[in-house]
């Protein structure tokens, strides 16, 4: 009778484990193939998928370097960008959630309604009228027209408005008022610090989200040596057949994934803290 539940014990975490890897090679298996693609040559990869890698990395490193597209000042143009937006967007909906959190005033419950409601329009619905608005204001071909905007992000609001409700307690901000610290120096000396787990996982999710983004950067930016990554990926594939490289394409998705990789392991470890911060306070 003992045994049994030992017994259940090892099939459950057995069962885990199983669907852990799983998830993990469904995961990765992409990565592997992107990889293994960009070192293959275009020829070799109109012949099909090997499991093997090729023999024309470098070449392929070179062609991107010396393609007719600036793919490094590309990538620069997009760490410039995703890098302010995740900053500006994490730091202003966290001081929202703050306020919204903190303060009780007259239409509170409608502002946070309007908020979430306005997660439900698409960006191609406004694309229109805001190409027009920066039109009228001359920011078309110009990141600020691409990184100001994206301050405004309810979901990331939402998040770490659900965070902040779970590990803030409006006690703790009285307190501080009590002992005479300012609203500024209460958000950015006590709020900020508990809320890192959250605005590091909203950071990476705004990086990545902007540093992928070609439908707004290809409205906006007009001048070639603007342009972000994802935009000059897209002209390398419709570029003319003849001088038309699958190998080339591939490598440069690949230099493309770096920063983000970068991204995550600078922020992991705050994620991390995070978790075995609640599991203490559990």
């Amino acid at each position: 009778m003992t045994k049994k539940p030992h017994n259940s014990v090892h099939g459950r975490r057995f069962l885990a484990y199983l669907v852990l890897i799983l998830m993990s090679f469904l995961c990765l298996v992409w990565f592997y193939i992107l990889f293994i693609n960009a070192t293959r040559s275009n020829g070799e990869l109109s012949r099909g998928f090997t499991v093997v890698p090729g023999g024309n990395l470098a070449k392929n490193f070179a062609g991107m370097l010396h393609s007719t597209q600036p793919v490094v000042r590309g990538m620069l143009n997009s760490v410039l960008v995703s890098g302010l937006s995740a900053i500006l967007c994490t730091y202003f909906s966290t001081m929202t959630a703050y306020a919204i959190h903190a303060y009780r005033f007259k239409g509170r419950k409608a502002m946070y309604t309007l908020i979430l409601a306005i997660m439900m329009i698409p960006t191609q619905v406004t694309a229109l009228g805001f190409i027009q608005l920066l039109t009228k204001m001359k920011l078309m071909d110009s990141y600020v027209g691409l990184i100001v905007p994206s301050i405004a992000a309810p979901a990331t609001f939402f998040y770490l408005k659900q965070y902040m409700d779970s590990v803030l307690s409006i006690s703790l901000i009285e307190a501080a008022r009590m002992d005479g610290a300012g609203e500024f120096y209460t958000f950015n000396k006590i709020v900020i610090p508990l809320m890192k787990p959250a605005i590091a996982v909203q950071a990476i999710f705004t990086f990545v989200t902007s540093w992928n983004n070609y439908f707004t950067p290809s409205l906006v930016l007009k001048t070639e040596t603007k342009k972000t990554l994802p935009v000059l990926i897209a002209e390398l594939r419709s570029a003319d057949f003849l001088k038309f490289d699958m190998g080339i394409v591939y490598m440069t998705i690949a230099f493309s994934i770096f920063p983000v990789i970068i991204v995550y392991l600078l922020l992991s470890k705050y994620i991390v803290g995070g978790v075995q911060l609640g599991g203490v306070k559990e």
